[in-house]
């Protein structure tokens, strides 16, 4: 068996209406005719297949596999079941799938001509739901885009999670009371996937109804202002949720109330939240209600890529939000600010155990950032070292007179190692949290607190930076250490590095959402700092025999 048939097999489950003692004769078809439908499967199963499934090697393999365990039965007979299988995939579109995708097109032409009108015809609506469930369900569970084609550094894992024959997937479903119930047990990804499919319904009602007005350009409004353009105004963020009431006329002022959803609508789009509509926060205006479904759309998949990565207590990062999520019982129950990697320096997206915090640390500096920052600013400013306590090693670990170094000689063959020493002028502060990874990206302290005011925060070297590593410390450290938040604080105040191993590693997943969510339920929307958004859009509208 392949290993995308492998993976496929975990989904037969979902694939039986009736185990095959149960199975009923289409009311239409003679008894002669059983046999004829059985024949048809097998000679469809050996290369007469429906278009849709015969470009699928894969799902050709666990369609054989699932008949012959049923000596070519059709799985499809009650018509009660087929319903609620095609209210089923016509549902898909709710999680930001396309039905199409599930063979919802041939499904419907072969119902809408009523009873099958021959035994092959039969037979290819019995494969094609069967093939549709099967899919439908993967997708469900793992997303319809395989991540690792748009990113290398993907490593979440994408397992089947039932690893049983085809005979016992197919008791199991035949089991179940209704499919609906056994997929939504075995594939929902909890709390967050109900909220973002909340909005999406609710920004699709929008959008039928023809969008959200659009703020005509002009000077920065202010509280205060008289402007035709309030009406709209207020209209636009009545719709996104941001003001309580429907908008009023526009020849009354810019109050209070306006200023407040403005601030929620800025607050939402990380965006300075002064109140005032200038170029920025226009901008976000008008971006369409139909980019924003897109936006959840790619949350919804990007969120079912890593369910099967999310215990019951992790940490989460979404790169392109600059935030750190602490979940417990798979609940948001803290969050902080971070910064993140710029745009040429990028934060990948990966998952990561931490396993042990370093108290006062210091920072040996990466070749790239030696190369493209520490070299050209030591040229630049002669004591660039003492001020920022920075000490050059040889190879054999001996320390080195700086000036003994021709600065402007050194190349790509620097023979020598610079280490910032520890204290609270370290580039990561004083804590840092490891999680061993090809990247060498880490979590850490940093002295440049002030940068965290800053709504947008690209501004590490792919590192990142968390706000408040304290709080963070003492949520990683409790029920995994011995060591707690005033034995943590005991070392740093020591100014001596020390380290603290973890008894059990925390999770941490690094990802990347341009729509998310706050801890109220919120929907945010964040700029696409990486322009990963395209190639992840084009890969979920394309047809499925292409992925």
């Amino acid at each position: 068996m392949t290993p995308a048939a492998g993976i496929l097999c975990a989904f037969i489950l979902f694939a039986c209406a009736s185990s095959p003692g149960e199975a009923q004769r289409p009311s239409s078809a003679a008894a002669s005719d059983t046999a004829e439908i059985q024949w048809q499967i097998e000679h469809s199963l050996s290369g007469g297949l429906p278009a849709v499934v015969a470009g699928d090697p894969g799902m050709q393999e666990i369609l054989r596999e699932i008949y012959t365990a049923r000596a070519y039965e059709p799985l499809w007979t009650r018509p009660g079941k087929i319903a609620e299988l095609v209210a089923l995939l016509a549902d898909a579109i709710s999680y930001g799938l396309d039905p199409a995708d599930y063979n919802l097109t041939q499904i419907e032409s072969h119902l809408a001509a009523g009873n099958p009108a021959s035994p092959r015809a039969a037979a290819e609506l019995d494969i094609l739901l069967t093939e549709g469930l099967l899919r439908y369900g993967y997708h469900r569970r793992y997303g319809k885009v395989r991540a690792e084609d748009l990113d290398p550094n993907f490593n979440f894992r994408r397992e089947a999670f039932q690893k049983k024959s085809p005979a016992q997937m197919v008791r199991q479903a035949s089991e179940s009371e209704s499919l609906e119930s056994f997929i939504q047990g075995v594939v929902s990804t909890g709390p967050l996937e109900r909220l973002f499919r909340d909005y999406l319904r609710r920004y699709r009602e929008i959008a039928t109804g023809g969008g959200w007005p659009q703020i005509a350009p002009g000077a920065t409004l202010h509280p205060g202002d008289q402007d035709p353009r309030l009406g709209a105004l207020r209209q636009r963020l009545y719709l996104s949720g941001d003001l309580p009431q429907p908008g009023a006329d526009a020849d009354v002022p810019f109050d209070a109330a306006l200023q407040a959803a403005v601030q929620q609508f800025q607050r939402r789009h990380a965006l300075t939240a002064d109140g005032l509509v200038g170029a920025e926060t226009l901008l976000a205006l008008n971006v369409p209600v139909e980019a924003r479904i897109d936006q959840l759309r790619l949350s919804l998949e990007r969120l079912r890529w890593v369910s099967e990565d999310a215990p019951h207590e992790f940490l989460a990062i979404n790169i392109a939000g600059y935030e750190l999520f602490y979940f417990h019982d798979r609940q948001i129950a803290w969050t902080t600010r971070v910064m993140v990697g710029k745009s040429f320096r990028q934060t990948p997206v990966f998952r990561g155990d931490i396993t042990y915090l370093e108290m006062n640390p210091t920072w040996t500096i990466p070749p790239t950032i030696l190369r493209n920052d520490t070299l050209p600013a030591i040229r630049k400013n002669p004591n660039y070292l003492a001020e920022k306590h920075i000490s050059i090693l040889d190879r054999e670990g001996h320390l080195v007179d700086p000036t003994s170094i021709d600065w402007n000689a050194t190349g790509r063959g620097f023979p020598y190692t610079l280490r910032q020493e520890a204290g609270p002028d370290n580039a990561l502060g004083r804590i840092k949290f490891i999680f061993p990874n090809p990247h060498f990206v880490f979590l850490h302290d940093t002295p440049n607190q002030a940068l965290f005011d800053y709504p947008e925060r690209a501004f590490s070297s792919g590192c990142i930076r968390v706000k408040d590593p304290l709080e963070l410390a003492r949520l990683v450290l409790q029920g995994r250490s011995g060591s707690d938040i005033t034995e943590i604080q005991r070392m740093i105040d020591s100014g001596r590095t020390e380290r603290v191993i973890l008894q059990e590693p925390m999770p941490v997943l690094v990802l990347y959402f341009t729509a998310s969510l706050d801890t109220d339920g919120n929907v945010r929307f964040f700029r696409d700092i990486y322009q990963r958004d395209d190639a992840l859009l084009e890969a979920l509208n394309a047809p499925v025999l292409t992925q």
